[in-house]
């Protein structure tokens, strides 16, 4: 797992993008241009929660660690350290993966 020096904010996840598959099935290699962007990744780091309109804190349900799907175009994509990363809400964040 990355070590990443960001501290989202509010309701906000960071996520680090799984690579996309290189090979599909049958074996053919997939060129760069072809690639789909990665819709799974794994969470880096989470802010402390929404606060809702009447002051009440909703924790966050994702954690460091977990992988996740996430919409196809969702989140922010930024670069540290020559690494990739998307920054999104947890609300773009689909699923858990188990």
């Amino acid at each position: 797992m990355a070590k990443v020096n960001i501290r989202p904010l509010s309701d906000r996840v960071v996520v680090k993008p799984l690579p996309a598959e290189e090979v599909t099935k049958s074996g053919l290699v997939i060129p760069d241009t072809a690639k789909e962007r990665p819709q799974q990744g794994e969470v880096i780091a989470v802010g402390p929660g929404r606060i809702t309109d009447d002051g009440k804190k909703i924790p966050m349900e994702v954690k460091v660690g977990d992988k996740v799907l996430y919409g196809k175009y969702a989140g922010t994509e930024i670069s540290i350290d020559g690494e990739e990363f998307l920054i999104m809400r947890e609300s773009d964040i689909l699923a858990i993966i188990e």
